[in-house]
C-alpha cells in the first residue's frame, strides 16, 4: 500500500467537532485491525496514518489528549521490536493495540455522550 491518509482533509468534511472526533477513532480502529490481521506492518501504519503530519494535525487541531496519545502510541509501534527481544516485543506490540483500542472506542463513548446531551 502506497498511499497514506491525510486526516486533515478526510476530517475537513465533518460537519461537527464530535464528527470529527468519532471519524479519527473509526479510522485508527480499522488501522488497529489491519495491524493486527496483518494487513499492515508497524512501519507502513507510520506511512499511513501515524505520520508526522497527521500527528500535528492532531495535536494542533483536534486538541484532544485521548487522540494525542493514539497517535503517540502509534508512532511508536515499530520502535517495540527495535528495543525488546522477540517474543517481550510481540506481547507489548499486543499491548499497545489494545490500548490504541480501548483509547478509540473512549472517544467513541465519549462523543456519543456529548451527542445525546446537546
Amino acid at each position: 500500500m502506497s498511499d497514506f491518509i491525510h486526516l486533515e482533509s478526510l476530517l475537513s468534511q465533518a460537519r461537527s467537532r464530535d464528527q470529527q472526533m468519532t471519524s479519527f477513532a473509526l479510522v485508527c480502529l480499522g488501522a488497529v485491525e489491519s495491524l493486527l490481521n496483518g494487513a499492515i506492518s508497524s512501519n507502513d501504519s507510520i506511512r499511513i496514518i501515524f505520520h508526522a503530519h497527521n500527528c500535528q494535525f492532531v495535536r494542533t487541531s483536534l486538541g484532544d489528549d485521548t487522540a494525542d496519545e493514539i497517535m503517540s502510541r502509534g508512532v511508536q509501534l515499530p520502535d517495540v521490536f527495535d528495543a525488546l527481544p522477540v517474543e517481550e516485543a510481540q506481547q507489548e506490540y499486543q499491548r499497545e493495540l489494545a490500548a490504541i483500542h480501548a483509547l478509540c472506542l473512549k472517544l467513541i463513548a465519549s462523543d456519543r455522550k456529548a451527542a445525546k446531551a446537546a
